[in-house]
């Protein structure tokens, strides 16, 4: 089904999705109005998506990039979801700035067009590596996103105004779910001063201001975090700070990236009576790092719920993912841990060169990180 985007601005008008009020006719009785019946929409996200130099390879056959098949395991738990969030770490800069990984990314747009074309919709880009290239790399990253359609990106722009006044809302089965971004910093390499708006920073009276103009327009909102401490299993003091922050701005739904690893998942209660869920690290999404522990990442899916006007988190897990790659850096796939098994796992070049790449380690570690958590080990769409 077509996912629909709507940007929202002070001056343009919010189109709202209508239901109809069914009646059912008792035998004999007169007609009754049915009792209301809940909304639902689903959503995924993903960690980081970031590409190394290996990574960066023409297809020998065609003498193009394509990287469909990196994704196309992980397809039957991505299209399926109403929104589909993702983490793209690195800029799309073009050719002319000349690609690259690290430490100062820069990346094929084709990698986008995989990654609309497995069904990702909702694009952060608020991330350290936003300024690898410099702004010209921004705006070109910018410029790729608008000639997608379906597909909206989150964290940079273009002018104060648009800062100010651009809204990113979906609207989709008759909830409107909001979304904002934020990133600790931009690895030393600054924002230009006479474009402090070009990237959502943390700064907690800019993001108090910016949650506070969404907040009335959505049902829901989300707030993309790029912060922690890398390759930590569990979050930082000032990751836990700002959680509480942004619930008691009233936020529904925190996404947090950057660690590389996973790290675990709670609610938090808010003043406002409701709850705040949040993934402190989704870990690597597809990536070329080479630790064990950087293998495995997770979905978040969380299943959202509105009833008379009220909208809660009805159910929400973690889906293990792991990064697969084979000799000489070669056949980059990410795959869902409950489709992995031990023959590919003795294909990673990681387990040929001694490291511990096991089906069992992954499952464990999974375990050991989200204890009491919910781990999906099938594909949560097939029955619902």
């Amino acid at each position: 089904m077509m996912k629909k985007i709507y940007l929202v601005f002070f001056t343009a008008f919010l189109i709202a999705s209508c239901t109809l009020n069914k009646s059912t006719r008792q035998e004999g009785g007169p007609e009754e109005e049915a009792a209301p019946r809940p909304d639902y929409l689903t959503l995924v996200a993903a960690g980081d998506n970031l590409f190394h130099d290996p990574m960066i390879r023409l297809d020998p056959k065609t003498g193009s990039y394509d990287f469909t098949a990196s994704y196309a395991e992980i397809e039957p738990l991505i299209k399926p979801a109403d929104i589909a969030f993702i983490n793209q770490e690195t800029v799309f800069g073009g050719a002319a700035s000349g690609f690259s990984g690290y430490p100062r990314f820069n990346t094929p747009a084709e990698v986008g067009t995989a990654l609309a074309g497995a069904g990702f919709d909702v694009i952060n880009h608020a991330t350290n590596h936003i300024m690898d290239k410099g702004e010209g790399a921004v705006f070109a990253t910018m410029n790729y996103w608008d000639t997608i359609p379906g597909v909206q990106y989150l964290g940079i722009y273009r002018s104060p105004e648009e800062r100010e006044t651009k809204k990113v809302i979906i609207e989709k089965n008759n909830i409107k779910t909001g979304f904002l971004a934020y990133t600790y910093g931009t690895n030393g390499l600054p924002v230009p001063r006479d474009k402090p708006y070009l990237v959502s920073l943390i700064n907690e009276p800019v993001m108090e201001k910016e949650i506070a103009a969404l907040r009335p327009l959505c049902d829901f909102l989300v707030v993309s975090m790029h912060w922690g401490e890398e390759y930590r299993h569990t979050p930082t003091g000032e990751q836990k700070r700002l959680t509480r922050f942004l619930a008691n701005q009233g936020v529904d739904l925190i996404l947090g990236h950057h660690p590389h690893v996973i790290e675990p998942y709670e609610y938090l209660d808010r003043p406002d009576g409701g709850k705040t869920l949040c993934f402190y690290s989704l870990g690597n999404f597809l990536s070329g790092q080479q630790s064990s522990a950087t293998q495995l990442g997770v979905l978040a899916y969380i299943r959202i719920k509105k009833l008379h006007q009220e909208v809660s988190v009805d159910a929400a897990g973690v889906i293990p993912v792991v990064n697969h790659y084979e000799q000489g850096f070669t056949v980059f796939r990410v795959y869902p841990l409950y489709k992995y098994h031990e023959a590919l796992a003795e294909k990673h070049l990681l387990r040929i060169r001694g490291r511990q790449i096991t089906v069992p380690f992954f499952t464990g570690l999974a375990a050991d990180v989200f204890t009491g958590g919910n781990i999906l080990s099938t594909n949560p769409f097939e029955n619902y």
